[in-house]
């Protein structure tokens, strides 16, 4: 059986690498010049089980409402994405129900939880030299009501098998003490042991080795047309590189499997959301943290990697406009030297890596992986914001389903047909 995995950022890698683990002849078509250079590239850097639950929480329509044109709003929808978003918009906000983003956040949590333990598994495969560290994540709460708040949810992370430990400032300062300037600041903060961080490309640099070790061909710089379908089947795919074809399909183009199916008569509910990061040169300034750490109030989001600092901080329904806006640049920079004061002599701006992408956000937060309606076409897509942290078990998930083999979690949670 032969398997044509359509994606060659982290998605589209951990399929290939788990079905040829499975025996399966593999092929893999990219669009970019190389491995992890799309939605993949510049990504937050964690992984983390504790941060699994989705963007619509309750109240989230109101938020968005209220930030509507705000350069500075963590979750901007832009006017122009308004006539995109209105079916796909409602069942957001009817995903944000409190029993519906509970339920939908914990299909999140397990299978985060189970994709860090598959991680363990590709890293004795390819190695760690992607700037992995396993020290944990730490988030930052600046007032009492924020922290009652976090308790409520780690009771529920709890119970999904999410290990946390509720922390004071001072606490907060010994795990980091690139932190001291603002302890004063801290009413509380939660810490999770098992969480990671690495670079995601480099990871994707990495198993796109290991993967083409094994066998599987990989082809850069393939645009894909369109898919060719004949009944209940798709027959082939139609790119630069003419037609090619394979027994069955996997769709891992982060967003752009939205309008890939929609061209075979295939409706996913995924709609694009811009996401913008900084990677900033830390090499001089010897306090620089070590340890990933998540501000809650100022929604940003500072992960180590080496030497060097990857700040994230925004969402922007925007379509598949890739403009780098100044204005949301700037904002991560202020976010960085609110959160570290101490490194605002040491940044330089113009050293600074700026990067935005689109990530792939299904309407309730939860990706779509696995079987469609087409018998021998496959999803993985629609993270969202969590791809680097559910890429490796969602890859083990898809490719089990493709080898008739049993899964580890069930994957009717996770599955298309769940939207009826």
């Amino acid at each position: 059986m032969h398997v044509m995995v359509i994606g060659g950022g982290l998605l589209g890698l951990t399929t290939a690498f788990s079905l040829r683990r499975h025996g399966l002849s593999v092929s893999l078509l990219e669009q970019e010049t190389g491995p992890g250079r799309a939605t993949s590239f510049a990504n937050g850097g964690m992984l983390h089980a504790s941060q699994a639950n989705p963007w619509n929480e309750p109240g989230v329509f109101w938020h968005a409402l209220k930030m509507l044109g705000k350069e500075d709003a963590a979750l901007l929808v832009r006017y122009k994405a308004l006539p995109s978003l209105l079916g796909w918009g409602m069942q957001f906000v009817r995903h944000s129900r409190p029993d519906r983003y509970l339920h939908n956040f914990e299909q999140n949590a397990r299978l985060a939880a189970y994709s860090l333990a598959c991680m363990r598994e590709l890293r004795a495969a390819v190695g760690s030299d992607y700037d992995y560290s396993a020290r944990g994540t730490l988030k930052l709460f600046r007032s009492p009501e924020a922290v009652a708040g976090a308790a409520t949810m780690c009771r529920q992370l709890s119970e999904w098998g999410v290990r946390f430990e509720a922390v004071n400032g001072q606490r907060a300062v010994e795990l980091e003490p690139a932190l001291g300037r603002i302890e004063s600041l801290l009413a509380g903060g939660l810490y999770f042991p098992d969480d990671e961080a690495g670079d995601a490309q480099a990871f994707c640099a990495l198993l796109a080795g290991a993967c083409v070790a094994r066998g599987v061909r990989i082809e850069y710089g393939v645009k894909i047309d369109r898919l060719l379908r004949s009944g209940d089947r798709i027959e082939g795919v139609l790119g630069s590189r003419g037609l090619q074809t394979a027994d069955a399909y996997v769709l891992a183009a982060g967003p752009w499997s939205a309008p890939l199916a929609a061209g075979i008569g295939l409706k996913l509910p995924l709609r694009p959301v811009k996401g913008y990061s900084l990677t900033l040169c830390a090499h001089g300034w010897a306090g620089r943290p070590g340890l990933p750490v998540i501000d809650d109030s100022l929604h940003a989001a500072v992960c180590p990697l080496g030497d060097r600092l990857r700040v994230a901080g925004t969402a922007e329904f925007t379509g598949f406009d890739l403009t780098l806006t100044p204005g949301r640049i700037n904002n991560l920079f202020s976010l960085a030297t609110q959160l570290y004061p101490d490194f605002a002599p040491h940044l330089d701006r113009e050293a600074a890596v700026r990067w935005c992408g689109l990530r792939p956000m299904s309407s309730d937060g939860v990706a779509l992986m696995g079987p469609t309606p087409l018998h021998n076409l496959y999803l993985n897509t629609g993270h969202g914001q969590l791809g680097w942290t559910l890429a490796a078990g969602a890859g083990q998930l898809v490719a089990d389903q493709i080898a008739r083999q049993s899964p580890a979690l069930d994957p009717a949670p996770y599955q298309l047909a769940r939207f009826g």
